[in-house]
């Protein structure tokens, strides 16, 4: 259950980051909802494997290139999913930064731990 309440959490975060940023476009709660689930499972199976390959440049940059390949991340998933875009490299970084943000934001308000 809570997966499936995460998964919503980062929908609406994924919704409402257009209404922030204009280069970030998703076109219904569908999308986002598609969205969402593809970012999960490209972070979870490609990401560790993305941080793995540039580890050497991550250090030098000190951790600075994470920004980098987690906005490469939200570009690829805007190029895959219909009515999820994104219109520069650039703005996937910013996005992916303020899509993070507000996940962690909503997931701390809304996911009680279980040590309460």
């Amino acid at each position: 259950m809570r997966l499936v309440l995460t998964w919503f959490i980062n929908a609406a975060a994924l919704f409402a980051v257009p209404y922030l940023m204009h280069s970030v476009d998703v076109t219904n709660i569908g999308a986002a909802l598609i969205a969402a689930l593809v970012l999960g499972l490209v972070n979870t199976l490609i990401r560790p494997l993305l941080l793995l390959l540039t580890l050497p440049v991550t250090v030098l940059s000190l951790g600075l290139f994470i920004f980098i390949v987690n906005g490469f991340m939200f570009w690829m998933v805007a190029q895959f999913v219909d009515g999820f875009s994104v219109d520069s490299f650039w703005a996937a970084v910013g996005g992916a930064l303020l899509y993070s943000v507000i996940s962690w934001a909503l997931s701390a308000l809304l996911l009680k731990d279980a040590d309460d």
